[in-house]
């Protein structure tokens, strides 16, 4: 699917508070039109039902999170205990900055009729690879020393989804405080023996 257009983005914006308010069987697409401040018929000339707005909302809600995910990996170099660091920190910054597009995600999908489904699993599946790289490059050079690989990626993925539904910005912990909390986590998770030092060559030491 191509990126959604100006106009389009104002009915994503829409369908979504709609969708988060009432959920996807409740919502009206009259409203969301009324929302939007269009009538029925220029929504329909975009969309043509609620089914394919609700998946356009869902795309949109994962090309942000590629997005985020992909800024915080950029800053980091090819050590994977920095990569999973940065990858928890961009799973963290979405899920506070931007939680209705986090609990689109956690509870809409569902509602995807088959070809939808088809379609968002596909868009999905490539967004996963991220951090599935990331634990196997770990593994390949020996610091993440897990035996159950897979069951630590999606604990990871779950414990970090989980966040928007209780993250609080009024609370007493900021995001950066629970991001580095959770990749201390996930390093446990990873390293169940602790993470490897790594070695030098003894010309640092004073």
């Amino acid at each position: 699917m191509k990126a959604p257009s100006a106009k389009q983005r104002v009915f994503i914006e829409a369908g979504r508070r709609e969708f988060v308010r009432n959920g996807y069987g409740s919502s009206s697409i009259r409203t969301i039109a009324q929302e939007a401040g269009v009538s029925l018929s220029a929504l329909y000339y975009h969309y043509k039902n609620k089914q394919e707005l609700l998946l356009a909302t869902l795309m949109d809600g994962v090309d942000t999170y590629d997005a985020v995910c992909d800024a915080e990996l950029a800053r980091t170099g090819d050590d994977p205990v920095e990569q999973l660091r940065a990858f928890v920190r961009g799973n963290v910054k979405f899920r506070t900055e931007f939680p209705d597009q986090g609990r689109m995600i956690a509870t809409e999908v569902r509602n995807l009729e088959p070809e939808g489904a088809r379609l968002y699993e596909e868009r999905r599946r490539a967004g996963r690879r991220r951090i599935r790289d990331v634990i196997d490059e770990g593994i390949e050079r020996g610091v993440f020393t897990t035996d159950f690989p897979d069951d630590c990626r999606r604990s990871i993925l779950a414990m970090t989804s989980a966040i928007a539904n209780w993250y609080d910005p009024t609370g007493p912990d900021s995001p950066d405080v629970i991001a580095e909390r959770y990749a201390e986590l996930s390093l446990h998770l990873l390293c169940p023996g602790g993470v490897p030092v790594p070695a030098t060559d003894g010309r640092d030491e004073p």
